[in-house]
């Protein structure tokens, strides 16, 4: 490809190829200094080629100078974390600890795991919190042939520990109160105190991640206070205080679960005797908690997800509620927060913009300090418009709605794609839409208009709103979706001869659903979805969540089940729409059996379509030439439906 277009009058505008997309840098992890002087971020590229490889940078958090790289970006060098006096930082690479000061120079290898160490934490003194499986230097022998590589299961993953390693002597001690848990995160009381921990009662997310529970370990010691069972998807364990006493606050799913997004718990930490009520601080609020933040000088500070847009919220002490601090438009992830609690860094993106770390005062304007893809100026772009509407039984919604590049809606109807997004707990915030997964941008470039729907289920707007979808996904959130539809044809937008739509994950199985459902749609593209959801019970890696979904589990009784009702299966006699099924063949989220189950129920009734299994790719698909694959054929299998609003329902 050229990589220009001439746009007329001599005008000539960058091509935006698939190259480009996968080849672009993706800022990931910033975290600020606690004395809130410095960000240091990682920056890597979307596609991997031979391995992945990173670079650290860090960059003044007052955006007085550029960027400075810290490693040279030859390795993956990922996870940083300043160190109390902010004089330096630690990273991991390929099994290793290191620590750089923030000047550069040579990285010094703290220890070292041939198995891999999955989290650690610099602590008051000298001491860092080491989460990591196994002995430090021992590597795990099995899986390498004979005898001894049977797998048994809960018995072959061996579950991560909690190590203190001393700086000074680099003495290695295990936390021996935490027993044989897995050890999932760590954090430290802001005066040098107890940590607080968050553990499993085995590695395996089905059923390790419906085992969670909260501990506090003495470090001196290593004696841990069980402080309860805590819910799914429990993380980002932090300590504030309060009338001279400690509460530990928390993320974790909204009870009863496992459907309904995210809630902030708090619990009152004792001296001395049993540990107070988990509470849900975030009870009744009409948005969702999306981050939770640690301040060593006050209460917590979180984000939510608040419709399109992303808001700071801090922890009230007296109320035991969170209030806004301020709204930013579109997506605003990854918060990290000084000692003092006054300056932040989190990465942004808007609609015009890719996602950029960013830091400024709380409560203030976030200077952007990174600009990982000056490439993509001069491109032109779809028009990204927000659009609010109601469902049929009068619920609220919103969504976006891209224009095809250098259209107005006058120039319309246009051929139009629907994307629904995955989860289905997850979101379209209003930021910019381009990526390697079936994007808004990546489509409108090519001449389509793009609806991207946050039905019901999605977060956002609260627990209420997320819970609808619980053994129902399919239901209501497809009429949600179908009712923006005919919003935009009636408005011109839409052509509805041309429709197509697609997603992954959820999405996927969205696309997969919406073609059992009605013959309107010309093409439509399934990404890594689910087609059955009893097999997604037994095969998938939290079983127990999805049957939260589909409504039962299968081994109730005999059939039918709800599963059954709501599964994009039991419909394939159904369908007549032509469907491109797109699936990583190591995918453990949703096995790639679903799209073969779905492929032959295509094959029987005579329905067109194609299967692409990508080999060494699991949910998402991570390899360079991989993603390229996945754009051009996206374009191609719509621009083989779409473009001719001649062509007849097969």
């Amino acid at each position: 490809m050229s990589g220009v277009l001439s746009a007329g009058m001599g005008e000539v505008v960058p091509e935006l190829t698939a190259e480009l997309v996968a080849d672009g840098a993706v800022p990931l992890d910033p975290v600020i200094s606690p004395d809130g002087r410095w960000v240091t971020y990682v920056v890597t590229t979307m596609g991997v080629k031979e391995r992945r490889v990173s670079a650290l940078w860090v960059v003044p958090a007052d955006a007085s100078s550029p960027p400075r790289r810290l490693t040279p970006g030859t390795a993956w060098a990922g996870g940083p974390r300043w160190a109390p006096d902010s004089d330096s930082l630690l990273f991991g690479s390929g099994g290793q600890l290191y620590r750089i000061g923030v000047q550069g120079g040579d990285a010094e290898v703290l220890a070292t795991w041939p198995g891999g160490i999955r989290g650690y934490l610099p602590l008051a003194g000298r001491l860092v919190a080491v989460v990591a499986a196994g002995e430090p230097g021992e590597e795990d022998e099995r899986g390498k042939g004979g005898r001894g590589d049977a797998l048994v299961w809960g018995e072959h993953r061996p579950g991560s520990r909690l190590w203190l390693l001393d700086l000074g002597s680099r003495d290695l001690q295990v936390v021996g109160g935490l027993g044989d848990r897995h050890v999932v995160e760590v954090a430290q009381r802001p005066d040098g105190g107890p940590l607080a921990v968050i553990s499993w009662d085995c590695p395996e997310d089905e059923p390790g991640a419906f085992t969670a529970r909260l501990h506090v370990v003495d470090p001196r010691t290593g004696t841990a206070e069980d402080l309860g069972r805590v819910g799914l998807g429990a993380r980002s364990p932090a300590w504030w205080s309060a009338g001279g006493g400690w509460h530990l606050a928390y993320l974790a799913v909204t009870p009863p679960g496992p459907v309904g997004g995210l809630a902030v718990f708090d619990v009152t930490v004792a001296a001395s005797g049993a540990a107070g009520v988990h509470r849900n601080v975030t009870a009744g609020m009409s948005v969702c908690p999306a981050g939770l933040v640690q301040v060593a000088g006050g209460a917590p500070l979180a984000l939510f997800a608040d419709g399109l847009d992303t808001a700071l919220y801090r922890l009230d002490p007296g109320t035991r509620r969170f209030r806004r601090v301020s709204v930013w438009e579109g997506r605003v992830d990854s918060l990290t927060v000084s000692s003092s609690g006054e300056v932040i860094a989190a990465r942004v993106s808007t609609a015009c913009r890719p996602e950029d770390v960013h830091a400024g005062p709380v409560g203030g304007q976030l200077a952007r300090l990174s600009d990982t893809r000056p490439e993509l100026r001069g491109i032109r772009w779809g028009t990204q418009e927000r659009l609010s509407y109601q469902a049929p039984d009068g619920l609220a919604l919103d969504a976006l709605v891209i224009l095809p590049a250098g259209r107005s809606r006058r120039d319309g109807p246009f051929p139009l794609i629907t994307l629904v997004h995955g989860g289905p707990d997850d979101r379209y915030a209003d930021e910019f839409m381009l990526g390697w997964w079936p994007s808004g941008q990546w489509l409108a470039t090519a001449g389509y208009a793009v609806f991207l729907p946050n039905p019901r289920g999605g977060t956002g707007h609260g627990h209420e709103f997320a819970a609808m979808v619980a053994g129902a996904v399919g239901t209501d959130e497809w009429t949600d979706i179908l009712a923006g539809i005919d919003l935009l044809i009636a408005d011109g937008v839409a052509d509805p001869g041309r429709l197509g739509i697609g997603g992954w994950s959820h999405g996927g199985f969205m696309a997969a659903w919406a073609v059992g459902q009605t013959g309107r749609f010309k093409a439509a593209l399934m990404g890594a979805g689910i087609s059955d959801w009893g097999m997604q019970v037994g095969v998938g890696e939290l079983g127990t969540l999805e049957a939260g979904l589909g409504g039962s589990c299968g081994w109730e009784g005999p059939g039918p089940h709800r599963h059954d009702e709501l599964s994009p299966i039991s419909y394939a006699s159904k369908i007549r729409t032509p469907v491109l099924m797109l699936h990583g063949q190591d995918d453990t989220n949703v096995p790639v059996g679903q799209a073969m189950y779905f492929r032959r129920a295509l094959c029987r009734f005579g329905v067109e379509h194609e299967l692409v299994v990508y080999p060494r790719e699991g949910h998402l698909i991570v390899e360079r030439d991989h993603q390229i694959d996945v754009l051009r054929r996206t374009r191609a299998w719509f621009g083989r439906w779409l473009t001719d609003p001649a062509v007849d329902r097969l």
